[in-house]
C-alpha cells in the first residue's frame, strides 16, 4: 500500500532490511518508503523513483523505538542525564521521563528541556510536588515522605494544562522513598490518575510494603516498574514462583516494565521469572545519572540484556516499539503502518562475547549485541553513536540474526 500514490514522492527508500513490525505483522525482508516525515510503503520491492535510496541489507528495521523510563530533566534535577546523548546512543526516537518533575517544576522540564530538543520527550508528572529532588551518587531522600508534599490538586492542575506532554502520574514506592507514608503515597498517586483518567507508574522499591500489596492496588493499564528488582521484595516468592498478585495484576491489564537502572535488574529474578513464564511487557533503561555509566547504560543495552536472557528479536522490539507506544496512549507511534509517522530504528545484530553483569554483580557470557545504524525521527536522519566499550566484544564480523 502507498501513501504517495506515486514513486516520484518518496523522498527515501530503505531497501532490504528485515522489517519488524510487530503491531502489522510484518517480519521479513522489506523495503520502507518515506515521504513527507510519513510511512508512505512498506513492500518487497519499492521503486524508489526519483527519490534516495539506502541499502539496509543485514540489518534489523524497526519502529523508532520508545524508551518509557528515563529521567532527562537533565541540569535542573541532580538525577537527570543529557536525552541527546541517550537517544544518540541507543537508537530511541522517543523518551519518557519517569517523574524527574512534579508540579512545582514542570513548566522548568518543558521549557527548558522538551522545547529544546530534537528528540520526542513525554514526561510521568510525579506526585511528589517537587519530583525527585534528593537522589544523587551519594545522597538519596525520599519525595513521597510527608503527605504535604504530594497535593493532589496541583499534580491534577499541572495535567490538565500539559496533556501533549504528560502521559500520566509517577509515584515512587517503597523503603525511604516514601517511609512511614508506605501505601499512602500510592493511594494519593491513584486519587489523581483516576481524576485525569491516565496511566499510574509506580516503582517499587525495598519493603515496606510489599510486592504483592503494590501491585494489588493498581488498575488495567497502571505500569509496574523495576518488575525484575532483586530480592527483597522481588516478584520471586519464597517458593521460588511468581507470586500469586501478580498473576492477578497482569489477568486485570496491569503492565510491567523493566526498568533497568541502578538497582532493578537482577539476574536471579529475571531467569526465575521467564522460566515461570513471566515475561515483562515492556522495556526501559531507566537510565540516570548513576545508571547511564552501567550495569543498565541505555535502552539498547537493556535490550541485549533481555535478548541474552531468551527473548526472541520480535519480542524484544515490540516490548521496545509498540507496546510503550500503547500504554502512552499514543498509537500513532510504535508502528509502520502506512501514514505514521516515519519514526525508524535501524538495528544490526551481531555475535559478541560481551559479559552482562545486573545491578548485584551478578556476570552472564552473552552472544550477541544490539548496535544502531541509523535512526530516522519523521523522516530526519538523526545521529547515533556507539558505546566504545562494547566494540572489543565483537565477534568477527558484525552478522545479522
Amino acid at each position: 500500500m502507498s501513501l504517495s500514490g506515486r514513486q516520484s514522492n518518496y523522498d527515501l527508500v530503505l531497501k532490504g532490511g528485515r522489517v519488524i513490525d510487530v503491531r502489522n505483522n510484518v517480519d521479513g525482508r522489506m523495503d520502507v518508503a518515506i515521504s513527507r516525515g510519513k510511512i508512505a510503503e512498506v513492500a518487497p520491492d519499492i521503486d524508489a523513483g526519483k527519490g534516495a535510496v539506502r541499502d539496509v541489507s543485514g540489518s534489523v528495521v524497526a519502529p523508532g523505538l520508545v524508551d518509557i523510563h528515563t529521567h532527562v530533566y537533565h541540569k535542573a534535577t541532580s538525577l537527570s542525564v543529557d536525552p541527546g546523548l541517550i537517544a544518540r546512543r541507543s537508537a530511541c526516537t522517543t523518551l519518557v521521563d519517569a517523574g524527574s518533575a512534579g508540579a512545582g517544576n514542570f513548566d522548568g522540564f518543558r521549557d527548558y528541556v522538551m522545547a529544546h530538543s530534537v528528540y520526542r520527550i513525554f514526561a510521568f508528572l510525579n506526585i511528589s510536588f517537587p519530583g525527585i529532588f534528593g537522589f544523587d551518587r551519594d545522597v538519596a531522600i525520599g519525595e513521597a515522605t510527608l503527605r504535604a508534599m504530594l497535593p493532589v490538586h496541583r499534580c491534577v492542575e499541572t495535567i490538565e494544562a500539559n496533556r501533549d506532554r504528560i502521559i500520566g502520574v509517577k509515584v515512587r514506592i517503597g523503603g525511604i522513598v516514601t517511609g512511614k507514608l508506605g501505601l499512602g503515597a500510592l493511594e494519593l498517586a491513584l486519587e489523581a490518575a483516576n481524576a485525569v483518567e491516565l496511566p499510574l507508574m509506580t516503582h517499587i522499591g525495598p519493603p515496606p510494603p510489599s510486592y504483592a500489596d503494590v501491585v494489588d492496588m493498581l488498575r488495567p493499564g497502571d505500569i509496574l516498574t523495576h518488575c525484575y528488582r532483586p530480592q527483597p521484595n522481588s516478584v520471586i516468592g519464597e517458593d521460588g514462583k511468581v507470586i500469586d498478585a501478580v498473576w492477578r495484576a497482569r489477568d486485570r491489564g496491569v503492565l510491567f516494565d523493566i526498568a533497568h537502572g541502578m538497582g532493578a535488574f537482577g539476574y536471579e529474578t529475571a531467569e526465575r521469572a521467564l522460566e515461570d513464564g513471566f515475561k515483562p511487557d515492556l522495556i526501559s533503561s531507566d537510565v540516570h545519572v548513576i545508571a547511564v555509566d552501567g550495569p543498565g547504560y541505555d535502552l539498547l543495552h537493556t535490550m541485549s540484556k533481555l535478548l541474552n536472557c531468551g527473548l526472541t528479536l520480535p519480542e524484544v522490539i515490540e516490548m521496545s516499539t509498540s507496546r510503550p507506544a500503547l500504554a502512552i496512549n499514543r498509537p500513532e507511534l510504535g508502528h509502520l503502518g502506512v501514514g505514521a509517522p516515519a519514526d525508524i530504528t535501524v538495528l544490526r545484530q551481531v555475535d559478541s562475547d560481551y559479559v552482562f553483569s545486573d545491578v548485584v554483580g551478578t556476570q552472564r557470557q552473552g552472544s550477541t549485541l544490539l548496535q544502531p545504524v541509523a535512526v530516522y525521527l519523521e523522516g530526519r536522519e538523526m545521529e547515533v553513536s556507539r558505546r566504545p566499550f562494547e566494540e572489543a566484544f565483537l565477534v568477527g564480523s558484525h552478522h545479522c540474526h
